[in-house]
């Protein structure tokens, strides 16, 4: 049988979906209930599904400015003629530059992201193109100059 929600449980699921680290006591204070009320407000919660669980999202630990660099060399099957490595390039954000080269490689790409994850994604669709023959990624250990 589906519970029935008043604006009270309406706001403690807000309060709880911004913040599920919320005190009972801030959450009291924030939906102007006392704590009795909300713990057993959010019990009844629990307890009919509505409210399945907490979860704590894990961040990548990194300082607000603070990225992941990496340079990605690019070899391309057809060097002379082939530009979907540079519109790819063009789409993707993290990809804050993308030099033409003479020598092994024919493109390289400076990737700065927030997490190795996503440059991995980014390696994962570079590498996936049609016109990509290889690639060779190095990761900056630390910045001595910018």
């Amino acid at each position: 049988m589906p519970i029935e929600l008043d604006d009270f449980d309406r706001k403690i699921i807000q309060a709880l979906t911004d913040n599920a680290r919320i005190s009972v006591s801030d959450l009291s204070r924030h939906v102007n209930l006392s704590r009795n009320a909300v713990t057993h407000r959010m019990s009844k919660l629990e307890k009919s599904g509505v409210i399945n669980g907490y979860q704590v999202i894990l961040g990548d630990g990194l300082p607000v400015n603070e990225k992941v660099v990496a340079i990605m060399m690019v070899y391309r099957k057809d060097r002379m003629r082939d530009t979907e490595v540079i519109k790819y390039a063009a789409t993707v954000s993290e990809i804050v530059s993308c030099y033409i080269m003479s020598g092994d490689y024919d493109v390289i790409l400076n990737v700065q992201a927030r997490s190795h994850e996503r440059i991995h994604e980014i390696w994962q669709a570079v590498s996936g193109l049609k016109s990509v023959d290889d690639t060779h990624t190095t990761f900056a250990l630390s910045t001595v100059k910018m």
